[in-house]
C-alpha cells in the first residue's frame, strides 16, 4: 500500500538524476508514472527499471506539439493525470556580456515556457474532474510541483539565462495557484541548492548531452564546486533521492494545504535570506 495508490503522474526529464529518483519515489509509493526523457533508449530503460507501472515519452518538450502530445501520452497510459512534476532541464552558463540570444532564450524555453505549455495542455484533465467532484461535494486534490532553483531566487553569477527562467517559475506557480485553487489542485514549486546530478558535476569533456544536434557542455568547474560545499550549513551537496523528498511531499496528502509556495531544498544554504 502506498499513499499514492491509484494516482497518475507526469514526471518530466526524469530518466536520470533528480527526475529519475523522483518517478522511483512516486511510483514506490504507488502512482502510475509517465517517463520522459530526450534520449528514448534512456527513458525505455529507466522505464524498466523502476518498480511499478510506467509508461514513456522520448523527446524535445521545446518542440512546438511535444507537450500536447506528452499529455495525451499520460492520457493514453493511464487514463487522467493526478500529478505533474516540471523538472526537464538542463544549463548554459555564460557571463552575460558573452551571452547569445540563442543561450538565453534556450532558458526561458525548456526551464519556463514549457511547463507552461504542459500545464496547459494538462489543464482539461485537471479542471473538469474537479468541477465534477465539486459538484458532488467531493473534495480531491491534484498537484503540480515547478523545479525552480535558489539561482532564480538569489541570482549567479554566469546563469542570467538559467537564473531568469527559474524567477519566471515562481510568478508562473504562484498565479496558477491563485487560478486553479478552487478546482483543489496544489500548485507549488521547489527551489533546489546544490544537488549532485550531472549538471553540477565536475566541467570534464564526456560530461555533455546533446540538444537539437548540438552538444552541450555540461558541469561546473572543481574550484566552484568546493566552494559551494562550504556554503552550505549541513556540509555536502544534496542527493536526487533527497530532492526527490520534497518534491513527494507537494505530491502527497501531507501537501494537500501547502499552496503556492516555493520549498527551498538547499541543506540551509541562504537560509533566511529568502521566503
Amino acid at each position: 500500500m502506498g499513499v499514492l495508490d491509484g494516482k497518475s503522474a507526469i514526471v518530466t526529464g526524469s530518466a536520470r538524476g533528480i527526475g529519475r529518483a523522483t518517478a522511483e519515489l512516486l511510483a514506490a509509493q504507488g502512482a502510475s508514472v509517465l517517463i520522459n526523457d530526450l534520449d528514448g533508449d534512456i527513458a525505455e530503460q529507466a522505464a524498466k527499471e523502476i518498480a511499478g507501472e510506467t509508461a514513456v515519452f522520448a523527446g524535445d518538450l521545446t518542440k512546438s506539439d511535444a507537450p500536447d502530445q506528452l499529455v495525451a501520452k499520460a492520457i493514453e497510459s493511464f487514463g487522467k493525470i493526478d500529478i505533474i512534476v516540471n523538472n526537464a532541464g538542463y544549463t548554459v552558463d555564460a557571463p552575460i556580456h558573452k551571452m547569445s540570444d540563442e543561450q538565453f532564450q534556450a532558458m526561458l524555453d525548456i526551464h519556463l515556457v514549457v511547463p507552461f505549455k504542459v500545464i496547459r495542455a494538462a489543464a482539461p484533465h485537471l479542471r473538469e474532474p474537479a468541477k465534477k467532484e465539486r459538484e458532488e461535494g467531493n473534495e480531491v486534490f491534484r498537484k503540480i510541483v515547478n523545479v525552480s532553483s535558489i539561482s532564480g531566487t538569489m541570482g549567479n553569477a554566469g546563469q542570467a539565462n538559467y537564473s531568469s527562467a527559474k524567477a519566471g517559475v515562481t510568478g508562473l506557480t504562484k498565479t496558477l495557484a491563485k487560478e486553479w485553487g478552487q478546482f483543489k489542485v496544489n500548485v507549488n514549486a521547489v527551489a533546489f541548492g546544490f544537488i549532485e546530478t550531472r549538471l553540477t558535476a565536475a566541467k570534464q569533456e564526456d560530461n555533455t548531452m546533446e540538444i537539437g544536434g548540438e552538444k552541450v557542455q555540461l558541469g561546473i568547474p572543481e574550484q566552484l564546486r568546493q566552494m559551494a560545499s562550504m556554503l552550505i550549513p549541513l556540509g555536502r551537496p544534496g542527493t536526487p533521492e533527497e530532492a526527490a523528498g520534497g518534491i513527494f511531499f507537494l505530491c502527497s496528502p501531507w501537501g494537500n494545504y501547502v499552496h503556492g509556495q516555493v520549498l527551498n531544498i538547499t541543506g540551509g544554504q541562504f537560509v533566511g535570506m529568502t521566503s
